[in-house]
């Protein structure tokens, strides 16, 4: 739990150094800009043919005239709001999962673990797949937490799928560069729980207003920082054991 906040903690002062800037704002501004133009051209058209279809029966009249219609288009709007927010964080994860890390990779490796070995046990491939792999399970979660936002369930679905977004897109990135083949598959198949509980707590981030804007960038920064950790006491205890014998 100590190297879980640590990574943590490391990953948030990481932010602030000028190398990380643009690396924090392009994402984000690619995904802002890719959903206000599938909105723009995509969401509206949909809306009024689903209006269209919609008989207008005697029910649908009444709530019309009556008080209901303001409370139905308050909780629509503010869930278009909390839909886009979210489109727009998962977007970024996937841009900074495949386009970002060896720069996030490269940051933390120089600075924090100049001696450890790359082995480029990784594929653009097994990349893909977890990208893909996650994207599905995040977007399939959320379609079910969406009608139970306001009873309180769907807040606790929405944040099991952040975590698992998280520890699924960034575990495998973080070390598929210095880990070996056989590193790699040992690394992600030991304590998962506490890839997890890294997961929980940057799932959390991106509940957080203003702090889920930096959201993408600190994830990847602190599976970064808690895998290399990771990889290097396992490197330890494995040189350790082989010169004992």
């Amino acid at each position: 739990m100590i190297q879980i906040f640590k990574a943590f903690s490391l990953a948030f002062r990481n932010l602030f150094n000028l190398k990380i800037v643009w690396i924090l704002v392009w994402p984000l501004f690619a995904a802002t800009l890719l959903w206000i133009i599938i909105g723009k051209f995509f969401w509206t058209p949909s809306v009024e043919w689903v209006m269209e279809i919609i008989p207008y029966t005697i029910m649908k009249d009444w709530i019309d005239e009556s008080n209901l219609i303001k409370i139905t288009d308050g909780i629509r709007d503010i869930l278009n709001v909390v839909i886009f927010i979210m489109l727009v964080i998962m977007t970024s994860m996937i841009i900074t999962a495949l386009f970002v890390m060896p720069s996030l990779i490269d940051f933390v490796a120089k600075r924090y673990y100049p001696l450890l070995d790359r082995k480029n046990g990784g594929s653009i491939m097994g990349s893909l797949f977890h990208v893909i792999s996650a994207t599905i399970v995040f977007i399939a979660l959320w379609s079910i937490a969406i009608p139970f936002w306001f009873i309180g369930i769907g807040m606790l679905i929405s944040f099991l799928a952040a975590a698992y977004l998280n520890q699924r897109l960034f575990g495998y990135d973080a070390i598929s560069e210095h880990a070996s083949k056989e590193e790699l598959k040992i690394l992600l198949a030991t304590d998962k729980l506490s890839l997890w509980s890294l997961g929980l707590l940057t799932g959390l981030v991106q509940f957080v207003p203003f702090l889920n804007l930096f959201a993408p960038t600190l994830t990847a920064l602190a599976f970064i920082h808690f895998e290399l950790a990771r990889l290097e006491k396992f490197r330890h205890k494995s040189s350790t054991n082989s010169s004992q014998k």
